[in-house]
């Protein structure tokens, strides 16, 4: 990493000493293109014990005196998702960049108005869709962009473990915004999805869906397909991806083979190829080829995110999971909930990237 980055380390701050930010801390305190100047927290005993003793890092209560520090270039907010939209807008109209811990705020209408302010001050807003910085989501967004895959057919996802029952959200907002994240990331960007159903249940009273299945339509015809679940006695991380070439498979608890590359699928005819009497009799060929696995790096996903950070504040540039991205997402999330209580209609999209 020598000679990355500019002699001069950009100051950061991080708010919030929850369960997120000490994992925020850790990485900007290990990231050659920051200098973690605050750790900002309602509780300051706990932002101290966060920093251990011997931290040169101030913590405080005083989110004002954080603002006004003129060697904060950048704040990280790792606070709950009510207070993002208030955190994160005092931020920017404070000239900061601002990073922001998904979901990018509470609402659709909250996330608007951070990206709007971000624009307008020319500023950097970036969500945390930490998955995407994966050595293996990485791997998958080169393959189907550059077309190893083919079209793109279908995405299903899966994501079910047991508990943990949330009192505030459901299970699609608890859990479905890694996958939506992981969509958005690796799609092209002439593929999006423009209407989503969804379907949830609550078969153990808890006031909110703890199991439900989501189901996105995109603008070539294509589908992608999230199952989530509090109550499955097995956890299971697998996304699959179909194209018309080739088919990838990945399993996220699998560490001896993350990806997986089928080179197995359906071949149609085109009808142009063969004589008018057979076209009714069209049939499937089925294209049966090799596995491969291919070789990821190790590489922490938090350690990858901060340093897009510092490189989308250095060279002015959208980050890859920029305020745009997360707001897809807010979006998404807001129309599967109205497509829940109209028993799973389908609730055409906002934003398109």
């Amino acid at each position: 990493m020598a000679g990355a980055w500019p002699a001069k380390p950009l100051g950061v701050a991080v708010v919030g000493a929850g369960y997120w930010g000490p994992n925020l801390v850790r990485n900007f305190q290990s990231s050659p293109g920051f200098r973690l100047r605050w750790l900002c927290d309602l509780n300051v005993d706990r932002a101290r014990q966060v920093l251990g003793h011997y931290s040169t890092v101030q913590a405080t209560s005083d989110y004002a005196a954080v603002l006004a520090d003129p060697a904060v270039d950048a704040v990280a907010v790792a606070t709950p998702a009510g207070t993002h939209l208030d955190v994160a807008l005092a931020a920017l109209r404070a000239g900061k960049h601002v990073l922001v811990e998904k979901p990018l705020a509470a609402t659709y209408e909250d996330g608007l108005k951070l990206v709007t302010e971000a624009e307008e001050r020319g500023l950097t807003l970036m969500c945390d869709h930490t998955y995407c910085y994966t050595p293996a989501v990485a791997r998958i967004r080169d393959m189907v962009r550059s077309g190893e895959l083919g079209d793109i057919q279908f995405f299903d996802s899966v994501r079910i473990n047991l508990g943990l029952v949330q009192k505030d959200v459901d299970v699609l907002w608890d859990l479905a915004p890694h996958d939506l994240s992981v969509l958005d990331f690796i799609l092209p960007d002439n593929v999006h999805p423009v209407a989503v159903a969804a379907h949830g249940a609550d078969p153990i009273g808890a006031g909110q869906s703890c199991v439900a299945y989501l189901t996105l339509t995109l603008n070539t015809g294509a589908i992608a397909h999230v199952h989530v679940n509090w109550l499955s006695p097995v956890k299971v991380r697998t996304t699959m991806v179909g194209g018309s070439k080739r088919t990838l498979v990945w399993d996220d608890l699998n560490p001896t083979q993350r990806v997986a590359v089928f080179d197995r699928g359906v071949d149609m005819t085109a009808p142009q190829e063969i004589g008018a009497d057979e076209r009714r009799d069209v049939l499937a060929s089925y294209r049966t080829g090799d596995m491969v696995a291919p070789a990821l790096g190790e590489k922490e996903a938090l350690r990858s995110m901060v340093e897009e950070f510092a490189a989308a504040i250095r060279t002015r540039r959208p980050a890859l999971t920029d305020g745009r991205a997360g707001l897809q997402v807010l979006d998404i999330l807001e129309a599967a909930s109205r497509s829940l209580e109209f028993r799973g209609a389908v609730v055409g999209l906002r934003t398109g990237r």
